[in-house]
């Protein structure tokens, strides 16, 4: 039998999103354009809520850390992407793979708890007013960011320990644009079964569980609206959840769609369209979605703007006398 071994293997192949010379120059230019909107946007509102003593609230802290998880989390894949097509390569080295791995994983992890904590806020807001500064108070708001960070640093690195016990095959091509956990999986010519197990326990810990706290917490928003009986309280609540349950659903959406592209069609394209989603478009519409649903935010953004309008056209003139 011939026996293969990783020893030798120093890079794999990512084949991208497609092979059509022609098409590289768009997605180059396409992906280029999503990817610094995506990071102005959200550093956008990062400076914002920042700068604003009006937005120095527990939800706009998790939105804050929402920006920069997302910023993270496109910069782990289309830079080496956008190398390639440059480049025309579709080499990416060992190390670089499973790097990349490693932080899109934290990452993605890091949206789901941080989307699960707004939703908590949004139910002691909504549900137990009374007592919401004093439950949600800035020592536990950093508490539950941090716990989510030490938790999903550690679940990957479990992750890429199991991982490095693998054997892969010289040449072995990565049908993606970007290192995917359950791809590389696919790719390698060991027994995964001890990586699979583990991957369907953080499954169920890490997005069943999250999301269930997601449908509770609405659920139980809603069943609080109901007996509202003012207008006004009703289209506040409303207002402030709105933009939380957008965002939910296209993340839990595009990364439903990922895993159902890939164990029902086993269709290696549509998988990537559907990771497209989730890695790129809606890190890109979350500031949108923020900024343009949000009053607070629009306003916020308005003060930034006059603001530093303000000091830009102080310096410029400080600089002509």
């Amino acid at each position: 039998m011939e026996s293969k071994n990783d020893t030798c293997v120093s890079a794999f192949s990512l084949l991208g999103l497609s092979d059509n010379p022609e098409l590289q120059s768009i997605l180059f230019g396409l992906f280029l354009c999503m990817y610094l909107v995506t990071v102005l946007g959200n550093l956008l509102i990062i400076l914002t809520i920042s700068t604003d003593t009006h937005l120095h609230t527990p939800m706009y802290f998790f939105l804050s850390n929402l920006s920069l998880v997302d910023i993270c989390f496109i910069s782990t894949t289309i830079p080496k992407m956008l190398m390639n097509i440059q480049t025309q390569s579709k080499d990416i080295s060992y190390i670089e793979c499973f790097t990349q791995v490693y932080f899109s994983n934290t990452f993605v992890g890091m949206d789901t708890f941080l989307l699960t904590i707004m939703a908590y806020d949004r139910f002691m807001a909504i549900c137990h007013p009374l007592n919401y500064n004093s439950i949600m108070n800035p020592k536990l708001c950093g508490l539950l960011v941090l716990l989510s960070w030490i938790t999903m640093v550690w679940v990957s690195l479990i992750h890429i320990l199991l991982m490095i016990q693998l054997q892969f095959s010289i040449g072995t091509e990565i049908p993606h644009f970007f290192c995917d956990l359950a791809l590389v999986l696919k790719v390698t010519s060991s027994d995964t079964f001890l990586n699979n197990i583990f991957i369907y326990f953080m499954m169920a810990l890490l997005a069943i569980l999250p999301f269930t706290g997601i449908l509770f917490s609405y659920f139980q928003i809603i069943s609080t609206l109901i007996k509202m009986s003012s207008t006004v309280s009703k289209n506040k609540a409303f207002s402030t959840c709105g933009s939380h349950l957008i965002v939910v659903s296209l993340f839990y959406g595009s990364a439903l769609g990922v895993y159902l592209s890939s164990a029902v069609n086993h269709s290696f394209q549509g998988n990537m369209i559907a990771s497209v989603m989730y890695t790129v478009v809606t890190p890109m519409l979350n500031p949108f979605i923020y900024s343009l649903r949000n009053k607070d935010m629009k306003g916020a953004l308005g003060r930034f703007f006059s603001t530093a309008t303000c000091h830009l056209s102080q310096m410029s003139h400080f600089n002509l006398k």
